[in-house]
């Protein structure tokens, strides 16, 4: 008997869309002769729906006006127990962070990717950075911003950075994704505008000393015995990997293998496993990090515990690299998801 698995897609945080994109490309990869699968959309309202419309529709954001194919109440489809795997493929706060983790913990059904507590910590950067100082992993030196202290004291925190980190340096708000809300600062007013940018979106906002990097990202797969696939190199087309670079640059490039030796490639490979290790990872993750251009030093930039799935995305291009297919890699992940829930 085929199991029924439900694809969460959409959802109310900055990355609403880039969710369907990622969404569409597992529903047109997916192996339907093994799964039978129920497409559940989020509306950035919190609304849920089960969609059984055009795929397409999905991707370009119609499906919410194809009245025709959607059922009010899509959330049943869960409470009602009448699927046996949930895949949320969900960037970002509210999907990525631990909540719908902890909703299908609540009722007993299988979620793919790492658990409540893993999926909250690797969301959350300045957490994740408390965590990995213990397991002594390499990261840069950053200062943690909230909105409180902000508004009190601005100007004494503006010079803390200053003086701690000089220029340049990154404003991140501590939960986001797909590098919304994140800037690039030279200067006292640039660094101003960043961190009151990033507030936008947290009330938490992560400063770091910027390192003249490259970028380069490990795929990681399983549950107790995980494996790094081959990693990947970022070349943007801007200063930065922002949003645009990622998903509307077509000068942004993707290398994989990244360029290095064999050596540093199964270093960087065993720095992924033990960070997705430390942080108690299951089913998938992707380990980004830093690699610095003069000295070679790796620092961990982030993990996201739900990488992008689109067809330009790392997560998938780097396990088709490794030999596995974007459908096996989904049908993996779902029988992950079943063995931790088991166990």
């Amino acid at each position: 008997m085929k199991k029924k698995i439900a694809i969460l897609f959409g959802g109310k945080s900055t990355e609403h869309e880039v969710s369907r994109v990622s969404a569409s490309s597992v529903l047109r990869n997916i192996d339907i002769s093994k799964y039978d699968v129920y497409p559940i959309g989020i509306t950035k309202d919190g609304e849920w729906f089960e969609y059984t419309g055009s795929i397409d529709k999905i991707e370009n954001g119609q499906w919410e006006k194809d009245e025709y194919y959607k059922k009010p109440e899509g959330q049943k489809v869960l409470f009602n127990r009448e699927v046996d795997v949930v895949f949320p493929v969900l960037h970002g706060l509210c999907g990525e962070d631990g909540t719908v983790q902890g909703l299908c913990r609540l009722i007993d059904i299988p979620c793919v990717g790492p658990n409540v507590m893993s999926s909250a910590v690797c969301m959350d950067k300045v957490y994740t950075k408390y965590v990995l100082e213990h397991f002594e992993i390499k990261q840069a030196d950053y200062v943690v911003v909230t909105a409180v202290e902000y508004g009190i004291s601005r100007d004494k925190i503006i010079d803390t950075i200053e003086k701690k980190l000089k220029y340049d340096v990154f404003i991140k708000p501590s939960n986001s994704g797909s590098s919304v809300g994140i800037t690039k600062a030279h200067d006292r007013k640039e660094l101003i505008d960043g961190i009151e940018e990033a507030l936008k979106y947290d009330r938490k906002v992560l400063v770091e000393k910027a390192i003249n990097a490259r970028e380069v990202e490990v795929a990681v797969l399983g549950n107790d015995k995980p494996k790094a696939g081959v990693p990947g190199e970022i070349l943007p087309a801007k200063e930065f990997y922002d949003y645009e670079a990622k998903y509307e640059d077509a000068e942004s490039k993707l290398l994989i293998p990244a360029d290095m030796n064999g050596t540093e490639l199964e270093k960087i490979k065993k720095l992924a496993v033990k960070i997705y290790t430390a942080l108690d990872c299951a089913g998938m993750a992707r380990v980004d990090f830093l690699v610095d251009k003069v000295t070679s030093e790796i620092y961990l930039n982030e993990v996201n515990t739900i990488p992008g799935f689109t067809k330009i995305s790392m997560y998938p291009k780097m396990w088709e690299a490794a030999g596995k297919a974007y459908k096996d890699l989904i049908s993996e992940l779902i029988e992950f998801a079943i063995e931790r829930n088991n166990n």
